[in-house]
């Protein structure tokens, strides 16, 4: 079964200001390049794009991924 994608508020604005796509998030969490275990049972994929780092605070159940906020780091800093 194919999980469903949800996005609170929080990361709606994020990808707003950010200008980052929901391609490349759901990309992101599906075929990270790296993924850590984060607080609060939260996980955090991280995929390069275009000489950048784009990190993702993601929770995920049986049925979702429930993205909380996502950003662009400088690759040397993870």
């Amino acid at each position: 079964m194919k999980k469903i994608f949800i996005y609170t508020e929080h990361s709606k604005e994020s990808l707003f200001e950010r200008k980052i796509s929901k391609e490349f998030v759901e990309n992101t969490i599906i075929n990270p390049d790296k993924i850590f275990e984060s607080i609060k049972g939260r996980k955090i994929a991280q995929k390069e794009f275009n000489n950048k780092l784009l990190r993702v605070i993601y929770k995920e159940t049986d049925k979702i991924y429930i993205v909380i906020t996502v950003y662009y780091s400088k690759l040397e800093r993870y």
